[in-house]
């Protein structure tokens, strides 16, 4: 049988159920059993039908779509989190739409206008270095009760938030370099401005202040996240006469730039200099040395920002939904850092 000519009447003989079962299975997966939902799957594949989404969202006018805004489309930091919304969205039967901030600015295109011409039923936003007239756009629109921010966010305003322990899983860092015997120890921040940046920056003085721990002030280096940032706070770390013991990068990829540059420079991690990141992302793990990190379950990130994006596109109207949530950390120990020569 073809798609051509498979129906919905073929899927339900194959799956011996009703075709209104087969109906509600492909337009609302979440309603019925997960026994269901695997029988019709089953069918599907057996028959080879192609549901008709065109018609599916005229009928329930919705688009079954979601748009997730990245602020850097090639950060390998976020494609575990993208895997994580997708595989959400698609047991409901949705698909996930991908663009980058920076190319809706460049545009000059409304980020509502996604919601307005109906291409997605909810927005799922990772970057809270929003321009302030973007936000008030958002804020303003009659379907911001669809939009929601995840990792990143933006304090001040209402959007439900999807985050992780970023305080405290830059406090373990601080820790853990405390106790491998380290005293003098370094931060590469990120961009500044960003949520995170501050969120970790304040978190590290503040625990270097808690262990009465020396603090000078070229010891925190401006960065932006990336590689290259991390290669330049790794001169400015060669530059130093009084040159920490220890470095705690606010990224994977900040601290994979330092050890690299070290590297070239003949330094050795983590005999010179320990050395640790913060996100733990794939590569962390095969990187020489492998790198120690605090970790974000990033897929758990994805799965809850769609679980609680889809609740609102689902319940509108509901008084029992979730504004927030804070996921854990843990603090990951590999070959990058060790107690001080």
């Amino acid at each position: 049988m073809t798609s051509k000519t498979a129906t919905l009447q073929d899927v339900a003989r194959v799956a011996s159920v009703s075709t209104a079962t087969v109906s509600r299975t492909l337009s609302h997966p979440d309603v019925v059993s997960e026994s269901t939902r695997i029988r019709v799957a089953e069918a599907v594949r057996a028959t080879g039908y192609r549901i008709n989404r065109a018609a599916r969202n005229l009928r329930t006018k919705r688009a079954h779509s979601v748009l997730v805004l990245l602020p850097d489309l090639a950060n390998p930091f976020f494609s575990t989190i993208l895997e994580g919304i997708s595989r959400n969205l698609s047991q409901r039967g949705y698909s996930m739409l991908i663009a980058s901030t920076k190319q809706v600015h460049d545009s000059g295109e409304r980020l509502i206008d996604y919601l307005d011409d109906v291409r997605a039923d909810g927005m799922i936003i990772l970057d809270g270095g929003l321009d302030a007239d973007v936000l008030k756009s958002l804020e303003d629109a009659s379907q911001a009760d669809r939009v929601l921010f995840a990792c990143e966010w933006v304090d001040g305003t209402s959007f439900p938030s999807v985050r992780c322990e970023n305080r405290k899983g830059t406090q373990a860092a601080v820790t853990y370099l405390h106790d491998l015997g380290h005293r003098k120890i370094a931060h590469v921040t990120g961009p500044e401005g960003n949520v995170l940046m501050h969120s970790r920056k304040d978190a590290f003085i503040a625990e270097m202040t808690r262990l009465e721990l020396a603090l000078k002030p070229e010891w925190i280096i401006a960065g932006d996240f990336s590689l290259a940032a991390g290669c330049l706070a790794a001169q400015t770390w060669i530059a130093m006469e009084d040159r920490p013991t220890a470095v705690f990068c606010a990224s994977d990829q900040l601290a994979m730039g330092f050890i690299a540059e070290l590297s070239r420079h003949g330094f050795s991690v983590p005999d010179d200099v320990s050395v640790m990141g913060f996100d733990d992302i794939d590569l962390a793990a095969q990187f020489i040395p492998a790198l120690t990190s605090i970790r974000q379950d990033r897929l758990m990130i994805g799965e809850t920002a769609a679980e609680m994006l889809m609740a609102r596109i689902m319940t509108p109207d509901g008084d029992h939904l979730e504004s927030a949530a804070v996921l854990p950390v843990s603090l990951v120990i590999r070959e990058s850092t060790s107690s001080p020569s």
